[in-house]
This record gives structure tokens, sequence and C-alpha cells, in this order.
């Protein structure tokens, strides 16, 4: 059974007109997780599956171009059409009153725990859905940030956004897919670039690199041929509305 990656969007750090923020789709078999909900990446989810048939979402950080969806996810979820239990939320410590903070407009909280069941992320945290195990690694983005690992019959690796970092390394160690950002330019504190995605694919002996989140000021072609100068698998990019399969 194929592990599949549909890229909702993959820019920064505003939305494009033809391309959201950070937001991808994972599937394998029935199981659905939506991974990263950033500015406008609820749209083009609803081309691939129902808010319904979601068996979680997981957020690798707070930023909005990672988060801002679940805004308009929690109307959906408690005001709208979509008629479910409240979906499984994995995100960083503090999430839930992050969410409160924007969507309360009055004296009483927002019931944000209504439309997400919240589980707080954490170095080394596993947890099971559907058919998928997800593991947590917190890495180096000058807040609370974490990349994911999900195993199924092949592996898939998610760098969220973070400057190269050894647990990043470990976490994707004989992984099948690394999804990894190339935001920056050059050397950044909080980011890699893509010669640094090149690095961390070869470092964990990844089976092939995505290249996603790619900055403005460089072009994906620019970001794939300056990876390939530091990994020599296959490397491709994240193209919005591509779906890649890993099995």
């Amino acid at each position: 059974m194929d592990l599949s990656l549909t890229v909702l969007g993959c820019a920064t750090p505003y939305p494009s007109t033809d391309n959201p923020c950070s937001g991808y789709l994972v599937s394998h078999g029935d199981t659905r997780v939506w991974m990263d909900a950033g500015t406008g990446t609820l749209g083009p989810l609803q081309r691939h599956t129902r808010l319904e048939d979601l068996d979680a979402i997981w957020i690798s950080h707070l930023h909005a171009d990672h988060s801002a969806d679940l805004l308009t996810a929690y109307y959906a979820l408690l005001f709208a059409d979509v008629s479910r239990p409240p979906v499984p939320l994995y995100g960083p410590p503090g999430i839930a009153d992050r969410l409160a903070g924007f969507l309360t407009n009055g004296p009483e909280r927002s019931p944000v725990e209504s439309a997400f069941e919240i589980t707080e992320l954490r170095d080394g945290l596993e947890a099971s859905v559907g058919s998928l195990r997800l593991t947590t690694a917190a890495v180096e983005h000058g807040i609370p940030a974490f990349a994911v690992r999900i195993d199924a019959d092949v592996s898939l690796t998610f760098s969220g956004d973070t400057s190269p970092c050894s647990s990043l390394v470990e976490l994707a160690r004989g992984t099948d897919v690394l999804l990894c950002e190339a935001e920056s330019t050059e050397k950044n504190p909080a980011h890699h670039t893509p010669e640094d995605a090149g690095e961390t694919a070869t470092a964990a002996g990844a089976g092939r690199l995505i290249i996603t989140h790619v900055g403005r000021f460089l072009t994906p072609q620019e970001a794939v041929t300056r990876a390939s100068s530091r990994y020599a698998g296959r490397i491709e990019y994240a193209a919005p509305g591509t779906t890649f399969t890993a099995g």
C-alpha cells in the first residue's frame, strides 16, 4: 500500500495567487493526515478529502504560514455543514490557548476543544493515527518547532521549519522520503538553505529528497540545483497540487 503526499501549498511567508502556504495531505489506505495548515490550504485540502474524513491534523509550529487555516477549520467544524467528533490535533505547546486568543470575541473563551482533540507535541512523542505511526522530534527554529517521521510500509520525514540540526538527521535516518524546507538563500539560524537540505538528506541516508518552502528569492529549479550539489540521490520540488508516492 502506497504512502502518498499531496502538496496543498508550500509558499513562504505568504501565499501567492497559485500557491498557498505550507500544507500537505498524507494518505495511506483510508488514513488521512493534514500536515501543517498554512494560509490558504483548507481550500485545496477539500479537493482530496473532506474534513469529516480527516484522521488527524499535525502542526509543526505556530507561525501563521503553517497554522493560520486552523482558524477557518474551527468555524467549519463547529458552525457549518461538517458533522463529526473533534479532530485529533497534534501541535506545539500552547496551541489551544493561541487559537482561543484569536477566536474569542466575548467574555467566554471560544470552545476550541469542541472542534479539536488536542495533544501537545514534545520531543520523542509517538502516536498512532489509523495505519500510520508518527514520531516527533524537536528542531531549531527559534520558537517551539517540530519535525515528524511518518512510518507505514515506508517512511516519510517532514522537517517543518528548522535550521540544520542533529535531531532532524536522526529522525530522518534511513527514511524513504525527506520533505525538507529550503527557505533561505544563505546560512540562517532558523532555516535550511538548499545546500543544507542536500546535506541533511545525505547525512540521514534519505532515499529521496523533496525540496519545499523555497524562499521568494530563489526559483524552484535553482533550489533543486543547489541541493543537488550536496546530495546525489533523487531530488524533486514540492510543486503545489503534486502528489508524490513512497512505496
